[in-house]
């Protein structure tokens, strides 16, 4: 042979090797193509459903995936229409699965049903348009914030981003006492989470409805605005139109823009907020000062050895 090119010399006697290849289906391959068939007629099955004839740009394949992913998880049984549409952001009514938190069976919560059955639990989907959400607003919230240090500039990474600092917000505002909807799971572009009210009677903004007892409203709103404080977050976007009303409950919406205290526009979304809350609530009647309604968000809290609490708590002169 010539080795210019260097081939190796065929063996005297080629063997069987062909015949000892095992492609015999395993339960693995059997699995696989199983879930790529109920893939194919799940992604079928939304793009021809009504309700879910949307722009396209809000179930493109990935977000497809990432809900058939949190259907195969037990987060969603079964979709229903959407409660809300926004530019970024639309939100369905769905049918929780197992996998969310749920009354334990026969307990009096789940209403004292037999073992094994619990109530049906409606939740809601929100799934975020990675083509046309405001990709510069969103990396202005990002950005500063130490939790998302180094977020790529793309804006697929910052929809994600932002998908994920929503669950995050909302769990420790929970974890704070703050009344949101409860968190639920998160899946790339798509955040489960409490339906709160129904999609036939969804829950009201408290910019639409009178609000019979503005004072009460007011103290529950500055209360949350100090809880939220105290564990290091600022809504960043409070007002009327973030604010909802429930069966008596006043609920804090919309928490994918909150950033944490520590973020270098901290200051001006707080001002922001009170600002807004201010501006609402002297409509209502009540005599509001923002700088007031601040210095009480700030003020660190007592707890019962006299020792301050809260982000601001051990500051000195020499840090601020």
């Amino acid at each position: 042979m010539s080795e210019d090119f260097g081939l190796l010399e065929p063996a005297d006697q080629p063997g069987d090797e062909w015949e000892q290849l095992d492609v015999s289906d395993t339960e693995a391959d059997r699995i696989a193509r199983r879930q790529d068939r109920e893939f194919d007629e799940f992604r079928k099955r939304i793009k021809d459903t009504e309700q879910f004839k949307l722009q396209e740009s809000v179930f493109d394949d990935a977000t497809l995936a990432a809900v058939y992913k949190l259907v195969q998880d037990g987060y969603v049984d079964a979709f229903g229409g959407p409660v809300s549409t926004g530019k970024e952001a639309s939100v369905f009514e769905a049918l929780g699965g197992q996998a969310g938190e749920r009354p334990e069976p026969g307990s009096e919560a789940a209403g004292g049903g037999p073992e094994g059955v619990t109530p049906e639990r409606e939740v809601a989907v929100k799934v975020y348009r990675i083509n046309s959400s405001n990709f510069r607003q969103m990396r202005d919230y990002l950005e500063g914030d130490p939790r998302f240090e180094g977020i790529a500039s793309d804006k697929k990474a910052v929809v994600l981003a932002w998908t994920r600092k929503e669950f995050a917000n909302l769990s420790r505002a929970r974890q704070a006492g703050v009344r949101v909807p409860e968190p639920i799971a998160v899946q790339r572009n798509v955040l489960v989470m409490e339906l709160v009210g129904h999609a036939e009677e969804r829950a009201r903004r408290l910019s639409e409805v009178d609000v019979e007892n503005p004072e009460t409203a007011y103290e529950v709103v500055r209360e949350y605005m100090r809880r939220l404080y105290g564990a290091g977050l600022i809504h960043g976007d409070l007002s009327e139109y973030n604010m909802i009303i429930h069966d008596g409950e006043l609920v804090i919406i919309d928490l994918g823009q909150a950033v944490t205290v520590h973020h270098p526009n901290a200051g001006e979304f707080l001002a922001r907020d009170c600002e807004n809350v201010a501006t609402f609530f002297t409509r209502q009647g009540i005599d509001v000062d923002p700088d007031a309604l601040r210095a009480y968000v700030t003020e660190p809290e007592a707890d019962p050895t006299g020792e301050a609490t809260g982000p601001d708590a051990h500051a000195t002169d020499s840090d601020e």
